[in-house]
This record gives structure tokens, sequence and C-alpha cells, in this order.
């Protein structure tokens, strides 16, 4: 090698260095003194939201979530095939794009404060053993390393009701339940008193209830598999038994 191209060989590395570097280090406000502190940590995600891809293959769903649908550019961290087969997307620390418009409890920018999985479904078919067995050894992994509560895992549906219906009523969330994960209705839970107020028990949940209709919707998807849009005596005793070990909302709240 020449003497001219081992110094460019040199240049070259250390722009590579210098640019990794770079992208390591934390933007700093620069109207402000840098003094560094060691008492932090990563922001980590606090809910998993559970999606559909309503498409016919992971193929399509891959070139989806790497490039964009009618509405534009969209994202998941991970991917889940028909064969269980995970694929992931983007880092679990990076905000991807799947949540969208929506709240749950007191969190209302859910693409920064969640992990996003889609599952190979067209919203039509049963869910494969194999996706929900590779769905619960992944959601295992992921509360663990990220400290995200078991009881955190919802579906997109939960979150934007009226406007999202994935994954949909024939998801099993009992499934889940049983493996650990979500919430499910206490057997051991008595009947509900005079007076229980099931819009507030949504509310505790987690549910906003501006749109009631939705969010019932929402709620019996998840919780009684079907499309109900009205609440009957059965989903009085439903949500006394997710609900009746709770705290009661503060006077005057409407999310937890």
């Amino acid at each position: 090698m020449s003497r001219r191209m081992h110094t460019f060989a040199i240049v070259a590395a250390c722009s590579l260095l210098l640019a990794a570097c770079q992208t390591t280090i934390a933007p700093r406000n620069p109207m402000a003194q840098w003094v560094p502190s060691e008492n932090y940590d990563a922001r980590r995600a606090q809910v998993i939201v559970v999606h559909y891809t309503e498409q016919d293959s992971v193929q399509r769903s891959l070139n989806t979530l790497r490039t964009r649908n009618s509405g534009g550019r969209v994202s998941a961290h991970y991917l889940l095939g028909d064969d269980g087969a995970i694929y992931q997307l983007v880092s679990d620390e990076h905000r991807a794009w799947h949540a969208g418009a929506g709240s749950w409890g007191s969190i209302h920018e859910l693409n920064s404060a969640s992990i996003g999985i889609e599952i190979d479904n067209d919203g039509r078919e049963p869910f494969t053993d194999a996706q929900i067995d590779a769905l619960i050894r992944l959601l295992e992994d992921l509360t663990t390393r990220h400290r995200i509560p078991r009881t955190e895992v919802i579906g997109h549906s939960d979150l934007a009701p009226g406007r999202k219906v994935d994954p949909g009523p024939l998801f099993p969330w009992k499934r889940l339940f049983d493996a650990g994960f979500g919430i499910w209705p206490d057997p051991d839970a008595p009947p509900p008193p005079p007076g229980f107020d099931p819009v507030n028990a949504l509310r505790l949940i987690g549910y906003s209830t501006d749109n009631l209709q939705a969010t019932i919707h929402a709620y019996r998807m998840r919780f009684r598999g079907d499309n109900g849009k009205a609440l009957d005596e059965e989903d009085l005793r439903i949500l006394h038994a997710l609900t009746w070990r709770r705290p009661p909302l503060p006077q005057g709240s409407v999310t937890p």
C-alpha cells in the first residue's frame, strides 16, 4: 500500500470512529453548561401493545412496516409469523410508530411509552398456537428485561376505541392471562354491590370513556370475545371482578 493510500485509510478510519462516538453521545443543550450526573437510567416502556397486521403474509407486513401504508410511515418493534418466527424491526429503546392517537390510563402518548408487537393475522382467522407460544416467550423476555408490569399488556383497540379493533375478538386473552400476562376477571370476586358503576370500572381498568359505545366495544372484544356495544348484567359481573381489588379513583378523576 502506498503512503498516500495508507494515510487515506487512517483518515477514513478516524472519521468513522468519530461518527460512531457522536451517535453514542446523547444530545446536549448548547444553552447550558454540561455538568454530568451518573444518577439516571434509560427511559423504559411502560406498556406492551398487541396488534394484528390485517394483511395476508409476513413478507407483505415486513415490507409495510419498513416503508409505509396508506396513512403514511408505520413500524413496530416486533412481528410474529404464523409459524412462530419472531422478527425485530425497531430496537426496544427506540420509539416505533405503531400505536397512534389514544390513551391508556394516564398515558396519552403511547408510542413513546410502549413496545408494539404485530401478529401476522388478517383479522378473520384464529391465531396459531405457534404465534401465541412465541408471543408468550417474547412477553416473558420483554417484561423481565424492561421491568414492564405483566398486567400492562393491552390491545391496540384498548388504547384507541372506535379507531382500531385489533387484535380483535378472536385473540386469546385468557390464554395470555393463564401464562401470566394481562388481566382477567377474578373468579373469587363477589357479585357487584348495589350502585356499582360500570363506567367508572372501565376508567379504573385504563380505558378512556370519551366515546363510551366505542369503549364498550373494545372491552367486549377483549373480555367477552364478541362485537357487543352495550353492557348487560354479565358485563357488570365481569367489570366488578376485574376491579374489586383495585383502589378507587381519586375524587373527580377520570383516569387512574
